[in-house]
């Protein structure tokens, strides 16, 4: 059984990437990832924050997106906190350029415009294969338009796609009105890849100590269902490769998001709770589904599930949300 997939243009040998998580921050595991069967690693992400110290715009930045908490600044730690500032950071991507033969992807969370165009070259420079732009951005600010908000986001796809000649994906979030439509226009600004979808980190509140809490959860098999609609919507709609992340904790996951149209399917959480060696299960996995259905390669399958050949897909939805409704009286 063939595992080799195409993503934005990088040939993987299979469809399972490894998510921008801090496992990618030791050049060991990322061999390992790669003995262990990984197409290919997106780095941890690159924060500007962590190599331009300009707090008077960083502060204006906090403030229009942290809904006026005081205890949200605890979100943006000191800037002397981060340990690797952009020279380490490119020199990591050399070292892992060197010591393994699998892509590696850049990852950037800018917050002004010259830092995307800036660090993105300088990803290029350090050998990238490419570039995930992570745009975490909550709009908190109740004065600013959806045109507004997607404006920003239109406006670093074209930024950072002229700035570089490597594929660029874009880290989305789900929380578009007209999610096709915003797919489309990243489209025509120049986005190669989405990845569907940004798993924002939400506070919770300790009742009894009165702080916000920043703890992080893992995520969960059940938490495909969104990313797994929307990839099966995209799907043959919109000319960009499609990467699904969130929910994959098994070659299960994997399978659905292929079978929805996803080139590839990226994970962090289920090598933290693991081991990497748990790619080389999830591949095998994979292989012994795909022999088992009849399935050589994964184009054979991929996007069989999707919805780009019904005509009205909104009537199909509803049909499906009606039936799920009579299965629970």
């Amino acid at each position: 059984m063939k595992l080799q997939s195409s993503y934005m243009g990088i040939q993987v040998d299979s469809p399972i990437i490894v998510s921008a998580c801090t496992l990618s921050s030791k050049i060991d595991n990322i061999i390992q990832m790669e003995d262990n069967g990984a197409g290919a690693v997106v780095m941890f992400s690159l924060f500007e924050e962590q190599i331009k110290k300009e707090e008077a715009r960083l502060n204006s930045v906090v403030s229009r997106t942290s809904n006026s908490f005081a205890e949200a600044l605890d979100y943006f730690p000191d800037l002397e906190e981060f340990n690797m500032g952009s020279d380490d950071y490119l020199e990591h991507i050399r070292k892992a350029k060197e010591r393994v033969n699998i892509p590696i992807i850049g990852s950037l969370n800018g917050i002004t415009l010259e830092g995307w165009i800036d660090y993105s070259k300088k990803m290029e420079q350090a050998g990238a294969d490419g570039i995930e732009v992570n745009i975490f951005f909550i709009p908190g600010d109740i004065n600013m338009a959806s045109p507004e908000v997607e404006h920003r986001y239109l406006n670093i796809i074209h930024a950072v796609k002229h700035a570089v000649k490597i594929p660029v994906a874009v880290k989305l979030n789900p929380y578009f009105s007209a999610m096709g439509n915003m797919a489309s226009r990243m489209k025509h600004a120049g986005a190669d890849a989405l990845v569907l979808f940004n798993r924002f980190y939400q506070p919770d509140f300790d009742i009894t100590e009165l702080i916000i809490k920043t703890d992080l959860h893992y995520s969960e098999a059940w938490e495909i269902r969104l990313p797994l609609l929307w990839i099966a919507l995209l799907y043959g709609r919109v000319k960009l490769s499609l990467a699904a992340t969130t929910g994959v904790q098994s070659a299960i996951e994997v399978i659905k998001y292929i079978l929805a149209g996803a080139d590839v399917v990226m994970t962090a959480s289920s090598l933290y709770k693991n081991g990497i060696g748990y790619l080389k299960t999830m591949n095998k996995e994979l292989q012994e589904w795909m022999y088992m259905m009849g399935f050589d390669t994964i184009e054979a399958f991929k996007g069989c599930m999707s919805q780009q050949h019904i005509s009205n897909p909104t009537a199909f939805e509803r049909a499906n949300y009606i039936k799920i409704l009579d299965a629970v009286r």
